[in-house]
C-alpha cells in the first residue's frame, strides 16, 4: 500500500489549460497506473503458470539437442541436430529448414579443440618465437 502512496505522490498534478478549464486528472493517471500494474501481474502470473505446467523446464526442450552449427552466409546455416538414436544434418535458410542427411548416433561431437591448439597456446608459441628472434 505504500508503494502504491508513493507512486501516486509522483504522479504529476492536474494541469490547468490557459481558458481555465482542467487538463488530465490525478484519477486518470490512477486509473491507467493501475491498468498497467494489472497487466505486468498477469503477464508474471502467466509465465509462471507456464513454468508450472512445464514442470520447471524451459519452452523447446526435449529429446533434441543441437550438436554443431556452420553459417554459410549471412542467413544460410547447417546444423546437427541429435534427436533420439540419430543425428540430423539440416540445412536452414529463410523460410525453410530441410533434412540434408541422417547418421546413427556418434559416441561425440567433433571438436576444434583436437584438431587446433588452444588460444593460449598459440599466444605463447609467438611469444616464445618473439624473445628468440635477435
Amino acid at each position: 500500500m505504500t508503494r502504491i502512496l508513493i507512486l501516486l505522490a509522483l504522479l504529476p498534478l492536474p494541469v490547468m489549460a490557459a481558458d481555465g478549464a482542467p487538463g488530465i486528472s490525478a484519477g486518470t493517471y490512477i486509473q491507467a497506473t493501475l491498468a498497467l500494474l494489472l497487466i505486468v501481474g498477469l503477464l508474471l502470473g502467466a509465465t509462471w503458470a507456464a513454468r508450472k505446467v512445464s514442470g520447471g523446464r524451459m519452452f523447446g526442450q526435449g529429446n533434441l539437442r543441437v550438436i554443431s552449427g556452420v553459417a554459410l552466409g549471412p542467413k544460410e546455416r547447417i546444423v546437427l541436430v541429435e534427436v533420439a538414436d540419430s543425428w540430423l544434418v539440416v540445412g536452414i535458410v529463410p523460410g525453410q529448414i530441410r533434412t540434408l542427411h541422417t547418421l546413427p548416433k556418434g559416441e561425440s561431437a567433433p571438436t576444434l579443440e583436437s584438431t587446433t591448439p588452444a588460444f593460449g597456446e598459440w599466444l605463447k608459441a609467438i611469444r616464445e618465437r618473439k624473445n628468440d628472434a635477435p
